[in-house]
């Protein structure tokens, strides 16, 4: 199994040396030579970029794309699922709110369940969780989840856990529907799976809450609306194969 590691960055040039510190030495204690790490620069405008070549250059395990500007970290997330060349892919964040050492855990999970994805949750086993939000955060979560269960029809208890593992096949097929840019791609890839059928489960992690979110109030709201864009690009056809249009709440047209 080989794996890839890809990480959304936009204005990461303070925190991202240590990450990168800690996943390199992790891939090597785990044994994962043969393993990437891309990170996607979402048009930063500090250093982000310059950190990641520098390290490339005695690191060829290292790779930096870079996105056309500043698009939203569903964009960057997209970019480098889409390159990646990885058996399995994680994407997770920057600020490694889930401990990198829980990928095993996923996958194991995955390889258990016989699923093609496994997502990180929150939600689960909140007494995994060292460092909580805000209450006002924690709350519009919660919020946010029950208006998407019951606008997508999707079981999950926690969508925005930025842990997620992907088979490169099922990756190939979600990612390439992916149509929103925005934080609601989370949703988006997951209801692209629940319609093509991919067998997806959700595993507990453990989770800390980093300051320094990039997710400002405007966007969390519009987040409630991409729920809506979702369903719409749903009753487009652009998530479906071609041969089958499945509604995953209501079966098959």
């Amino acid at each position: 199994m080989t794996l890839s590691i890809v990480i959304p960055a936009y204005n990461e040039e303070r925190r991202l040396p240590s990450t990168l510190d800690v996943i390199l030495a992790w891939l090597d204690a785990a044994s994962h030579q043969d393993a990437e790490l891309l990170i996607v620069d979402d048009g930063s405008t500090d250093g982000t970029a310059a950190v990641v070549e520098n390290r490339a250059a005695s690191e060829p395990r290292l790779r930096l794309l870079r996105n056309p500007g500043n698009r939203g970290k569903g964009y960057a997330v997209r970019h480098g699922m889409l390159e990646a060349k990885g058996d399995w892919i994680l994407s997770t964040d920057a600020d490694l709110s889930a401990p990198i050492e829980e990928l095993p855990k996923l996958l194991a999970a995955a390889e258990a369940q016989g699923a093609a994805i496994a997502i990180g949750s929150r939600a689960l086993d909140r007494t995994l969780i060292g460092v909580h939000q805000s209450q006002w955060r924690e709350m519009s979560g919660i919020v946010f989840n029950g208006v998407m269960r019951l606008t997508t029809g999707l079981p999950f208890a926690d969508t925005q856990c930025g842990f997620k593992v992907f088979r490169r096949d099922a990756a190939c097929r979600v990612f390439k529907r992916q149509r929103l840019d925005g934080f609601s791609f989370d949703v988006e890839d997951l209801f692209i799976a629940h319609t093509l059928k991919i067998p997806t489960i959700e595993v507990p992690v453990r989770w800390n809450n980093v300051e320094g979110t990039k997710v400002s109030l405007l966007q969390g709201l519009a987040s409630f609306l991409d729920l809506l864009r979702i369903r719409w690009n749903w009753l487009q056809g652009h998530y479906a194969d071609q041969s089958h249009h499945t509604d995953p709440t209501h079966g098959t047209d």
